[in-house]
């Protein structure tokens, strides 16, 4: 082998080196994101389950609220009843077919 071989393979060496060293470090850097990215998804999906619960915490109250008030909102009370009872009817007939 002569001298420029010889350097020709080193060279190789080094660069081979260097993209081992650089896919190591892509692969570490991947494998963090994969687990920010679960984390971002377990918090995301505790938010979301947060939100409906006050949504749904919102809409109990508001119902209790419409049935409290005096006669001069009995109408809206009325028809908040009213669309429960017709979800509720909804609800019913799913589950009869």
């Amino acid at each position: 082998m002569t001298e420029d071989d010889k350097k020709l393979i080193s060279i190789f060496e080094t660069r081979l080196r260097h993209l081992i060293h650089l896919h190591d470090e892509l692969k570490r850097e991947n494998r963090e994101l994969k687990q920010l990215l679960e984390a971002k998804e377990r918090e995301y999906e505790k938010i979301w389950t947060d939100y409906q619960q006050l949504e749904t915490d919102y809409i109990n109250l508001k119902t209790a609220t419409a049935i409290s008030l005096n006669g001069s909102d009995v109408k809206e009370a009325k028809q908040r009843l009213s669309k429960l009872v017709r979800e509720v009817d909804k609800c019913i007939a799913l589950l009869n077919e």
